[in-house]
């Protein structure tokens, strides 16, 4: 059971009422972890503008949710790792087998591979990274804007992660665990 409470889109007001409202009307759904967020309309707004941010950069959808899949993998956030797995099925029209690989920071793709291994990478050593744990990901083909983004995407992952965990958001997709 969540350790915060699930703001009901139906009853918010002000500031969390039109997250809220804007969740679903991008989503179609308001899932449990903005409801909880909401509890911080800061909070929920910073996450829905930097997730909106890196939705419009280099990295296409499939990338995305590899990304989340395998930093929610390595923080053990089932939350997370229940919400992309149906994400990337659905959204992102990824095969189990690509589900599986991602968890494990892999992919058939070389450039794809890299970019798991680096974000893999970036998240086990707090960003702790140097020239040569990059090199490799430019040596597949990846350029700076797309490193950038990775790392981007690990710290927004790790914000749902910890956030998912510490709050016990209580699960509302097909649950999947680490």
């Amino acid at each position: 059971m969540s350790t915060l409470p699930l703001i009901d889109p139906a009853t918010a007001t002000g500031k969390a009422a039109d997250l809220l409202a804007a969740v679903r009307q991008g989503l179609g759904v308001v899932p449990n972890m903005t409801r909880a967020m909401a509890n911080a309309p800061a909070l929920l707004d910073g996450y829905l503008a930097l997730s909106g941010a890196l939705g419009r950069g280099a990295l296409k959808a499939a990338t995305r949710e590899r990304l989340a899949l395998a930093v929610a993998q390595d923080n053990a956030c089932d939350y997370c790792l229940s919400a992309h797995s149906y994400l990337a099925e659905h959204a992102a029209k990824l095969s189990a087998d690509d589900i599986a690989a991602a968890r494990k920071g892999d992919n058939d793709d070389p450039k794809t591979a890299a970019l798991l291994a680096f974000a893999v990478k970036v998240n086990a050593t707090r960003g702790d990274v140097s020239a040569d744990d990059i090199d490799p990901v430019r040596a597949a083909g990846a350029g700076d804007q797309e490193i950038a983004e990775v790392i981007g995407h690990v710290a927004l992952n790790v914000l749902t992660n910890y956030f998912n965990k510490a709050a016990a958001v209580d699960i509302d997709f097909p649950v999947v665990t680490a």
